[in-house]
């Protein structure tokens, strides 16, 4: 079924507005017409199955025929602190990341990382890292659009993420695994969670010592290596199943 998010202003008692570009999609490459189920997101806390009454040049109107609240979301909330990678790497783990369940992806500028965007290129990166957030979020039947947050630099994200109840970094370096599997078994509905990933390079010693005095809890991946696009899908994999209910 076809899903698509309305902001609240367009959602009445009995029926709800589609505007923007979603009526070009619905009306000339759906082609969907009076009759047909769609799927609406108010974006926060609601889904809206729904029946399409009418479809005009500038406005979709569907009737609302059931709704569900807080159906498909995590019961914690991740926030992917992803150093920013090579090529196009970063919209495969937006993608992959919504799908799994996180609540914020956070770019991150680091000492190793091969990538620095000007302002003119953060502007064009968000638009289509956004619209990869939007599109993944539509298919995998989330609440929300997780948002894409602005670059930031390895400080300004350890001082975001340290108003998060907790902070997990993996570390090359780190061996014990039962530490590992006791920091995220501790992870209960409820909280939220910084995740950070470093870019191809790793991150920097003195990152390390610095995220370690501010609390985080360095974590092993396993004896294998993981590329930075694998990492913190992996991370989030095994929170989202031992989160759900």
């Amino acid at each position: 079924m076809h899903h698509f998010f309305v902001s609240q202003d367009q959602i009445e008692e009995s029926f709800i507005r589609i505007l923007g570009p979603d009526v070009n999609h619905i009306k000339n490459v759906l082609r969907m017409g009076a009759g047909e189920e769609i799927l609406v997101s108010n974006g926060v806390d609601k889904d809206y199955l729904c029946q399409i009454l009418d479809v005009a040049s500038a406005e979709v109107t569907a009737k609302i025929l059931s709704v569900e609240e807080g159906g498909t979301e995590l019961p914690a909330r991740l926030y992917l602190f992803q150093g920013l990678p090579k090529g196009d790497k970063m919209e495969l783990i937006i993608q992959k990341a919504v799908e799994l369940g996180v609540y914020q992806i956070i770019p991150v500028e680091t000492k190793r990382a091969v990538v620095r965007l000007d302002q003119k290129k953060e502007e064009s990166k968000l638009r289509r890292w956004r619209a990869v957030s939007e599109s993944a979020a539509k298919q995998s039947g989330r609440l929300i659009i997780p948002e894409v947050a602005g670059v930031m630099t390895f400080p300004e994200a350890l001082a975001f993420g340290k108003e998060l109840d907790m902070i997990v970094i993996p570390f090359e370096h780190a061996k014990d695994m039962a530490k590992t599997k006791e920091i995220l078994s501790s992870i209960r509905p409820g909280m939220s969670v910084g995740i950070f990933i470093g870019p191809e390079g790793g991150f920097e010693d003195s990152e390390m010592d610095l995220a370690e005095r501010l609390g985080a809890k360095q974590i092993t991946l396993g004896k294998r290596i993981l590329r930075t696009e694998t990492a913190g899908l992996a991370i989030v994999s095994v929170l989202a199943f031992q989160l759900e209910d």
